[in-house]
């Protein structure tokens, strides 16, 4: 199987590499493709050099079985039909085709037969903060349909990309020294700090991380009774983003229940022992495929609601682990 990473350098972009290789993807041949600031660098993938090509509207996906494209909105638009025209599934880590009705928006765990109806040969990785949570909802969905979703997010430094990730270490250096801090890739000083503010607001008031959730989960899960609010928050930490998430279910659901469906959930994994202290934290997730629940309690103001906390790595399976995953699901589900 060919593979093109488009979007190279990048954070993404070097998280696809390392979970290629970790997940053994059958590749016969890899491309890379970076922007013309790109081109020319080397990177390493099972012990061979590969050089970034320069993206560009030619012929250079003809052969192409699969690409992942992780190079922002602007480009995966700009270059879909380049991509796509010799037969090439585009997996989009990007925002810019996620709601269109003809490209599937897909979570393996989730809804991954989605995969295999793509007219326009484009398939939509979601929002990373949409992923781990609707990995998390499934379960307790399959057990009695949510109605009501309530979230609290604390996203990483990652989720800006690595000069964010560099700018918080650099805050925390320059204000050790006495200096002032450099603040570019968030509103405000990030370190010692926590910002509700993630991605542009919205007329409505929320931004549009917050009405990615909203909408997103909705076609993911293919429900349009799912209402989903959400709360997104930037703290100071370098990897991996954790959810406080409040369900209201269309009957009251026990906690062995939930417990039970959690446990023999696909990409989950319950650390919930707060006698003994143990519960999913940043710290401790970063770098690991599933998503970790815990803190899974009844809630005291709903007696339909359930209240758990999710942690996940959103480089991977926020973002280049659950696209190899749909591509490894095509790949094993192949009809």
């Amino acid at each position: 199987m060919k593979v093109a990473i488009v979007g190279a350098s990048g954070a993404v972009g070097q998280e696809f590499l390392r979970v290629l290789d970790e997940q053994n993807f059958p590749i016969t041949e890899l491309f890379l493709f970076g922007s013309k600031r790109s081109a020319g660098k080397k990177f390493t993938f099972k012990g061979k050099d590969i050089t970034v090509k320069e993206l560009q509207h030619n012929d250079d996906f003809k052969d192409i079985d699969i690409a992942f494209t992780s190079a922002g909105a602007g480009t995966s638009k700009e270059f879909a039909t380049t991509i796509t025209k010799y037969g090439a599934i585009m997996i989009d880590n990007s925002s810019a085709f996620r709601m269109d009705a003809d490209v599937p928006l897909v979570v393996p765990e989730v809804n991954g037969e989605d995969a295999f109806n793509t007219p326009r040969n484009i398939i939509a990785n979601p929002n990373c903060t949409t992923i781990q949570m609707v990995v998390a909802l499934k379960p307790i969905n399959d057990v009695s349909p949510i109605k009501r979703v309530h979230v609290a997010t604390y996203q990483a430094a990652s989720g800006a990309g690595a000069a964010a990730m560099n700018e918080l270490i650099n805050q925390y250096a320059e204000l050790a020294e006495g200096k002032k801090p450099t603040i570019d890739k968030f509103a405000y000083q990030l370190a010692y700090n926590v910002i509700p503010h993630v991605d542009v607001f919205t007329e409505n008031g929320y931004t549009k991380e917050e009405m990615k959730m909203f909408n997103e989960t909705r076609k993911i899960m293919h429900s349009q009774d799912i209402c989903v609010s959400a709360m997104c928050v930037r703290v100071p930490v370098m990897r991996a983003h954790s959810e406080a998430i409040w369900v209201e279910t269309e009957r009251a659901i026990s906690l062995d229940e939930a417990k039970a469906a959690f446990a023999k959930a696909e990409g989950l994994i319950v650390l919930d022992e707060p006698a003994e202290k143990k519960y999913p934290m940043p710290l401790d997730v970063a770098n690991q495929d599933p998503v970790y629940v815990g803190r899974i309690r009844k809630d005291l103001a709903n007696e339909k609601g359930l209240t758990f906390w999710i942690v996940g790595d959103q480089i991977k399976k926020g973002a280049a682990l659950n696209a190899v995953q749909i591509a490894q699901y095509m790949i094993s589900h192949k009809k």
